[in-house]
């Protein structure tokens, strides 16, 4: 039992030590009332170092009653009334630009309150930082604001939508900022915000306790993987006896094809060599059967 406790301890501690924060849990962590860390990624996605973040949170949950509601994974707002919603999207199907287009939009609705004059809208930023290069022009950024065709002037209401293609890890200050969304350790990250509190994370009892739920998803993703391994093994073993069945019912079948033969040719007055040459029988299976013929 003992032995047990250590190595799923030690398992755990393997499944924390791998965490980078292209993770998206493991970020929602690393930016939970971390102000510091967010204004690090803010400012450096919109090249604005007078950013002051005011607050920030995860997981919020936006309700919509005329429709799809959203859960943010970042939501922060700076000293301007400025909101940021910043999501982490491993897989291209979860960064489509009518996704962005939605999340712009149920900002709008929600910080807009009753009363309120459309110009007090607070400016909106839906920042998707992306594993992959999902719009495929190999830009290290992607800024998007609506234009008016006939002249290209921006159409400025106050909304953005940028694309961060995290695969551009340079040494500008946002290709830095790529590489350490892929990093495991503190000590290699060129941002001492993040470091701090990766460092928090990893390394402490408290922060491990943090992370109840992140083990407890990877506990139920491994639960999950071995159910789903025993169902793959239940089915082979279920094809091996079906075959096997098969097999045995075909040998079954042709014995019987066999015997039959060697009757007919028995009863036709052939001989036993004969017989067995054309039935594949044995020798004393075709004797077993000449004898029955003639009793």
């Amino acid at each position: 039992m003992q032995t047990t406790e250590v190595g799923q301890n030690s398992e755990i501690k393997q499944v924390i030590g791998s965490l980078c924060m292209m993770n998206n849990r493991f970020m929602n962590f690393m930016l939970d009332d971390n102000k510091k860390a967010a204004q690090v990624f803010l400012r450096v996605i919109l090249g604005d170092d007078k950013i002051k973040v005011r607050n920030v949170r995860i997981q919020s949950f936006i309700q919509n009653i005329y429709g799809h509601s959203s859960q943010l994974d970042i939501l922060a707002q700076d000293s301007k009334g400025r909101y940021f919603n910043v999501e982490v999207q491993r897989s291209d199907e979860g960064a489509p630009a009518r996704r962005a287009r939605f999340y712009s939009s149920i900002l709008d609705t929600h910080f807009l309150q009753p009363g309120k004059l459309y110009e007090e809208l607070p400016d909106t930023y839906v920042i998707f930082i992306t594993e992959n290069d999902v719009l495929h022009d190999n830009l290290p950024l992607y800024n998007i604001r609506r234009r008016i065709d006939e002249n290209a002037k921006c159409f400025e209401d106050g909304s953005r939508i940028i694309y961060v293609n995290s695969q551009r890890r340079d040494n500008t200050a946002l290709g830095k900022l790529m590489q350490d969304l892929y990093c495991t350790e503190p000590k290699n990250l060129h941002y001492h915000e993040f470091a701090e509190r990766m460092e928090f994370l990893k390394y402490s009892k408290e922060g491990e306790e943090k992370m109840t739920d992140v083990i407890e998803e990877y506990a139920a993703r491994k639960a999950e993987a071995l159910a789903k391994e025993a169902v793959k093994e239940a089915a082979k073993e279920a094809a091996r006896k079906a075959e096997k069945e098969a097999a045995k019912k075909a040998e079954e079948k042709e014995q019987a094809n066999r015997i039959e033969l060697a009757q007919g040719l028995l009863a036709d007055g052939m001989s036993i060599e004969f017989t067995v040459r054309h039935s594949k029988l044995t020798e004393a299976e075709v004797c077993e059967l000449a004898s029955k013929l003639s009793a």
